[in-house]
């Protein structure tokens, strides 16, 4: 199986991505690839031109390779990051089909239900199946570095089981 975690943070001391980066090695027997948009720029879709750049064309092949991706997610405003959005926009109907998993991280408790809207949308128009262990952590649970918390690691060590059994149980191979 192939697995592959998105951070879609832009903030240099992102939060979600020190969860995708703490999921990383805990995923380190398994076939991964890691895909940050810090690191890979990625153009805002407008619906046309851009699924014909380069950049946007080899980020639609790891999706389409992937059998289970896990987005690392910041909550704003009640919300997901328009870089989260933008990925589901970017990678269209290759998503289709796919085990879906997600790490939040917010500054508040009360924004634990925002990523609901992203997951309804992959479900409907794409048909992707939600593992419904998703990790929301606070400000509190990490450092400058790290995730700090001990329930949060578990947690999404928990998300990245869940990912490979569910994976596999509804591998078509």
């Amino acid at each position: 199986m192939n697995y592959l975690i998105i951070s879609t943070s832009l903030r240099s001391s992102s939060n979600s991505r020190k969860m995708a980066n703490y999921l990383k090695q805990s995923f380190a027997n398994e076939n991964l690839e890691f895909f940050d948009l810090q690191d890979n720029t990625l153009p805002m879709c407008d619906g046309d031109k851009c699924y014909d750049l380069p950049e946007v064309i080899d980020f639609r092949k790891k999706i389409e390779k992937a059998n289970g991706i896990i987005m690392a997610i910041p909550i704003y405003n009640y919300n997901v990051s328009s870089g989260a959005k933008n990925i589901i926009e970017l990678g269209g109907k290759k998503l289709y089909d796919k085990n879906f998993g997600f790490l939040c991280a917010a500054g508040g408790k009360n924004s634990y239900m925002s990523v609901m809207g992203l997951a309804n949308s992959l479900m409907i128009d794409y048909r992707c199946y939600i593992i419904p262990k998703f990790v929301y952590a606070l400000k509190k649970d990490f450092d400058e570095t790290k995730v700090t918390d001990s329930d949060i690691k578990e947690r999404i060590e928990e998300l990245g089981n869940e990912m490979i059994r569910i994976t596999n149980a509804l591998s078509k191979d």
